[in-house]
């Protein structure tokens, strides 16, 4: 794999679109393609600019990368896999001008794969932690009803278009001062699909999709947080000539919990106990994501102290167990007292004296270092 990134590889932005990412994959490709560009380091140029397109190009891949750069891309690779369709494009705008062929003059009419679609999922804080079923909607293009895809009104079919002849380009030859050059194009009265519908489908418009609301039930796994996205292979927009349909990837977002906070698979919580309880120790409820547990605190207990529940964090996505939840203790220091609490208190302090001394750390040191930095 190359060390550089995926979009300065490309030219482009972290936000660029689909469009923009293939548009500027083809630029460079026809620019470094080792048949067209005869310098020592075009093919290594070329193999960079094919990885970084297979995983710019795939949802996916782009939104591990985005997060967790190439390492998380893990086993999934890089670009290295089939762009045929793409490539097809290419060698035609490559060869076509200069009179060679790709030796594929049907490449317009291969099957091809449908658009992948994204949504948003929001989630509470509770069906991250333990998954949950939710039911979906989104509005994707299916093959027409009405006519099959054949884009024609039923009871009328496409009739193969004249100007060339069923293939969906047409060869131009021209001569110039370096001889006979030919050039392929798609044809301008079929549009490339090679057939020209004369009674066009009332409810695609000669089209062969129409566009539908759908509603899914989709089972999110225990343990996952914003960010984290879910593919749903087949649901996406549909294939062409029999190519196979795109997938829908959901992007999830976790609201935040009035209580808990996630560090990884860990659950946070902040609780406040009084001087008393701290001070000669006390067992207290604590709630959990799983409901209230039983917490000893330690006479003496420090503020900042973090008490582990084990087992009552988040699930792990690929693997059993859970994390724990790490209780971090705030002292709570009375601000309105009794008669009766301030005689005590007044006691109290006679009896510790008035001695203060400096210490190296702060509560804020002790935190970091109990969480892990």
């Amino acid at each position: 794999m190359t060390n550089r990134d995926y979009y300065e590889i490309l030219g482009v932005g972290r936000n660029a679109s689909d469009d923009e990412i293939k548009g500027a994959f083809r630029k460079l490709a026809r620019q470094y393609h080792p048949d067209v560009n005869k310098e020592h380091d075009a093919e290594e140029k070329f193999k960079e600019l094919n990885e970084a397109y297979g995983v710019l190009s795939d949802a996916d891949k782009r939104a591990r990368y985005d997060r967790f750069g190439k390492e998380g891309l893990g086993n999934m690779g890089g670009g290295f896999h089939d762009y045929s369709a793409d490539f097809t494009d290419i060698f035609d705008e490559l060869f076509g001008q200069f009179g060679f062929s790709t030796g594929n003059r049907s490449s317009r009419r291969t099957p091809r794969r449908g658009r992948d679609l994204q949504m948003s999922l929001t989630l509470t804080f509770e069906e991250a932690v333990f998954g949950v079923e939710k039911e979906i909607e989104f509005e994707r293009e299916e093959t027409c009803s009405r006519c099959n895809g054949s884009g024609a009104e039923p009871g009328t079919t496409p009739a193969r278009c004249s100007t060339c002849n069923g293939q969906g380009e047409v060869r131009q030859v021209r001569q110039t001062i370096l001889g006979q050059m030919v050039q392929t194009a798609v044809c301008p009265t079929c549009g490339g699909r090679g057939e020209v519908i004369s009674s066009p489908c009332h409810t695609c418009r000669g089209g062969g999709l129409e566009r539908k609301r759908i509603k899914k039930k989709v089972q999110v796994p225990a343990g996952v947080d914003s960010g984290t996205q879910i593919r749903l292979a087949g649901e996406g927009g549909p294939g062409t000539l029999g190519g196979p349909n795109g997938s829908l990837f959901l992007l999830l977002d976790v609201q935040p919990h009035k209580f808990f906070k996630r560090r990884e698979n860990d659950i946070l919580l902040n609780l406040d106990i009084n001087i008393a309880q701290a001070t000669l120790g006390a067992e207290v409820d604590v709630p959990t994501i799983d409901g209230n547990e039983k917490l000893k605190i330690h006479a003496g207990t420090q503020p900042g102290k973090v008490l582990h529940i084990k087992g009552k964090g988040v699930p792990h996505l690929r693997r059993g167990g859970r994390g724990d939840q790490l209780v971090i203790v705030n002292i709570e220091i009375p601000t309105k007292l009794t008669k009766e609490q301030r005689e005590l208190f007044a006691k109290l302090a006679e009896s510790l004296g008035t001695k203060v001394k400096p210490t190296e750390k702060g509560f804020l040191d002790w935190l970091n270092e109990a969480l892990g930095g």
